[in-house]
């Protein structure tokens, strides 16, 4: 073999290590997060669809029983009491957030509005604002007694104060006003970035056609803002039916029908019943309900704009 040749598999050999080296320090660079999303992330997701069979307080030994978990949660009045709600607060708080974050986001991308960058800023602001700070504010404003803030409003009009922590619909109403007024700037935001990258080409061809304001809404800026509304519709929800810090901090772990959430109602069976069997059992039943709804508000919103 002459010299050449062996040079040259010499090379082959020292570029492939090469190549190898920087696949395997990619790999070591990514590992990190694949590696605390199986610890934290897949395990427990993975072990609570094993305890939805299981009956264990969390110290003793599991039991096996089947679908008893999934029965008794199916057929315990709070469970559905607590569906009832979440859904509830869905339609009050998360829906307006998106319509009203479309509008938000056409007026900050209008050349009408000065100063947009402090608007911007401002709009973002609550969704940055500690959950907990967020919800203790609102309990102070929601206050049942003469002196809080919508009560005092309200007795301008001449209505009686409203018992907002325990009526029906008072503590949905403010754990709605909550979710809506700290997440419509997270949406707002999304949709501007969405209108900023529709060309202005197409506003201008329209202009000369004499196509109205509405014309261009319906035909230019929602069929292209449609893979935005899909995106943000599909977080809404599996955020609103995952609501927990809010109902929580508001109504405290007196757990009241008239707030609990789904993933509350799961909280209270598993840390305070000690009940993980059915807590797992309620969780594995949320994830199947988010599939569902996401799937239907996918389909709807994927229609939008057609």
């Amino acid at each position: 073999m002459s010299r050449t040749e062996t040079s040259l598999k010499t090379y082959k050999k020292s570029s492939l290590s090469e190549k190898t080296k920087e696949a395997i320090s990619g790999y070591l660079y990514v590992s990190p997060f694949f590696i605390l999303f199986a610890i934290f992330g897949l395990f427990p997701i993975l072990f609570s669809f094993y305890l939805g069979f299981q009956k264990w307080n969390g110290l003793g030994e599991m039991e096996y029983v089947g679908l008893q978990n999934f029965k008794w949660v199916l057929t315990d009045k709070i469970f559905w009491t607590s569906l009832t709600n979440t859904l509830i607060m869905w339609v009050l708080g998360t829906l307006p957030q998106l319509l009203i974050g479309i509008i938000l986001a056409y007026a900050l991308n209008s050349a009408l509005i000065k100063m947009k960058s402090f608007f911007r800023v401002s709009i973002f602001m609550p969704y940055v604002t500690s959950t907990v700070a967020v919800a203790i504010v609102f309990g102070i404003m929601f206050n049942s007694q003469e002196f809080g803030l919508f009560n005092v409003i309200f007795s301008w009009f001449g209505v009686e104060p409203i018992s907002w922590g325990t009526s029906w619909w008072g503590v949905k109403v403010a754990i709605s006003t909550m979710v809506f007024w700290r997440w419509v700037g997270y949406n707002t935001i999304i949709y501007l970035a969405g209108l900023q990258a529709i060309p202005n080409e197409l506003y201008e061809a329209s202009q000369i056609d004499g196509a109205t304001i509405r014309q261009k809404i319906q035909y230019i800026t929602i069929p292209m803002l449609r893979p935005i509304i899909i995106l943000t519709v599909f977080t809404s929800t599996i955020g609103a039916l995952q609501l927990f810090t809010e109902p929580l901090i508001y109504i405290g772990r007196t757990y009241r029908e008239e707030g609990i959430t789904v993933v509350l109602y799961l909280y209270r069976e598993a840390f305070s019943n000690l009940s993980f069997g059915p807590a797992s059992a309620a969780a594995i039943i949320l994830f199947i309900i988010i599939i569902i709804i996401s799937s239907i508000n996918v389909f709807i919103a994927n229609r939008i704009g057609r």
